[in-house]
């Protein structure tokens, strides 16, 4: 194949590459593996697959590593469209799809094993957080097939499956993706391989997932808090506040750190921050440092219209005299919020930080359900400036700096990561927790 000169600009190349950057400070890929793909119509109108390259290092693309191709092309080799091609054209060519990517999903090839006789029916992996269960429509489908790398049986079963749901997998390859835009995509990755981690701590803490499972399926409600908004597209160079330079410079900091920090999935959960009349927000916290997110001014008073995440900002704001919000989707947290202590039934009601800095700062942290009414929520959070929700994320208050509310949820996925390394290895939690927390 004769390859084109780079007729898209700038933008597209460099679209592939911060979400290549992204997708491997996520460990979503390993250095050389997986592929994206977009729609684009060149400027004879014809319309192109751009994919990269097969055995490209996805963290460093360049131009060379970028080819495009027609829907009916394949082009194998060192610097030449991905062995997949062909199952992203079938992917492409579904309706309303624009792009795709594959992942080497590491915690959802783990925990989508088995060691039964092939061939078999993998059942499908149900996602019990929040975020996984909605944006992948309550189940991620598994196949195994006899070749799981760019072969016909894949080719065949992907788009069928992607038809019906936004992500699928193949046994011990990883998950395929579709969406309207490579961000999408990438947010689907993302969300898959969060919910695929929690199951792993879960598992760790000897949580009966299987209950979980039944009761997201039977009703949603029973167990999370709401419905996260929709993705949205094409909305991430937004800023309604350009002029105040240092709170932008502070929101993207924060959302840099969210996101590499692993406090939240790609493009999920939310910061503000107070104004007179209005509130500051960025409504996809966690932004890769050249990716972004739209950062929006919206008026404190209540709207109907308005969604559950913007209404809980607001509400915290009008009832309270706090200047900044944040809610993050800490797996560590998730998991932590359902463990139940040898010897009890239930989940406690709060977090109880064993090492040094975490005690100190928090010498309890409250867990509360996920039909906690908002009353409740807000005199924790005056209390205490940081709630985690089970099956609604981690919500936490502070003054005007988002440096300030940002240390909360960090802070949080540091105590609970700790707390599960002590359950990990066998040792008694309840004898390390200090015994003031029980009672703050």
């Amino acid at each position: 194949m004769t390859k084109p000169k780079w007729l898209a600009g700038n933008d597209l190349i460099s679209l592939f590459q911060r979400i290549g950057r992204a997708s491997l400070l996520l460990d979503l890929q390993d250095s050389h593996s997986g592929n994206m793909a977009v729609l684009w119509t060149d400027e004879k109108g014809e319309k192109k697959i751009v994919i990269t390259s097969t055995g490209s290092q996805k963290g460093e693309l360049e131009p060379e590593h970028i080819c495009f191709i027609s829907h009916d092309e394949t082009d194998f080799g060192y610097y030449k469209a991905s062995s997949e091609s062909d199952i992203h054209a079938g992917v492409l060519a579904l309706d309303g799809v624009h792009a795709s990517m594959h992942c080497h999903t590491k915690n959802l090839n783990i925990v989508t094993l088995d060691d039964k006789d092939k061939p078999n029916q993998p059942d499908p992996f149900i996602p019990v957080d929040p975020l996984g269960f909605y944006h992948c429509k309550e189940s991620i489908p598994i196949d195994w097939v006899k070749v799981p790398s760019g072969s016909p049986e894949m080719a065949a079963i992907i788009p069928k499956r992607l038809l019906q749901h936004p992500v699928t997998a193949i046994q011990t390859h990883g998950a395929f993706m579709r969406g309207r835009t490579l961000p999408e995509t990438f947010f689907l990755a993302s969300i898959a391989e969060n919910s695929a981690y929690i199951v792993r701590l879960m598992g760790k803490l000897n949580i009966n997932i299987n209950i979980l499972c039944k009761k997201a399926l039977k009703d949603h409600r029973s167990i999370f808090q709401y419905k996260p908004p929709e993705y949205t597209v094409n909305d991430d160079d937004v800023c309604d506040f350009l002029q105040e330079k240092e709170l932008v410079k502070e929101f993207y900091k924060a959302g840099a750190r969210i996101f590499e920090s692993r406090i939240s999935p790609f493009h999920t959960g939310s910061i503000s921050i107070r104004g007179v009349n209005t509130m500051l927000y960025a409504p996809k916290a966690a932004m890769p440092r050249d990716i972004g997110g739209p950062l929006l001014e919206i008026s404190l008073k209540e709207d109907i219209s308005d969604n559950p995440e913007i209404r809980m900002h607001k509400v915290i704001y009008s009832n309270s005299d706090f200047q900044s919000v944040m809610h993050c989707y800490i797996p560590e947290a998730e998991a932590q919020a359902r463990y139940i202590y040898p010897g009890e039934s239930e989940p406690r009601d709060r977090i109880i930080a064993i090492d040094a800095e975490g005690s100190f700062l928090y010498p309890a942290i409250p867990v509360v359900s996920h039909d906690v009414d908002e009353e409740t929520l807000l005199h924790l959070l005056h209390d205490y400036k940081v709630v985690v929700v089970k099956g609604g994320g981690v919500w936490s208050v502070g003054g005007q700096s988002i440096s300030e509310v940002l240390h909360h949820p960090s802070s949080v996925r540091e105590i609970c990561y700790i707390r599960i390394g002590v359950i990990e290895q066998g040792l008694d939690l309840g004898k390390m927790e200090p015994k003031k927390a029980k009672r703050w």
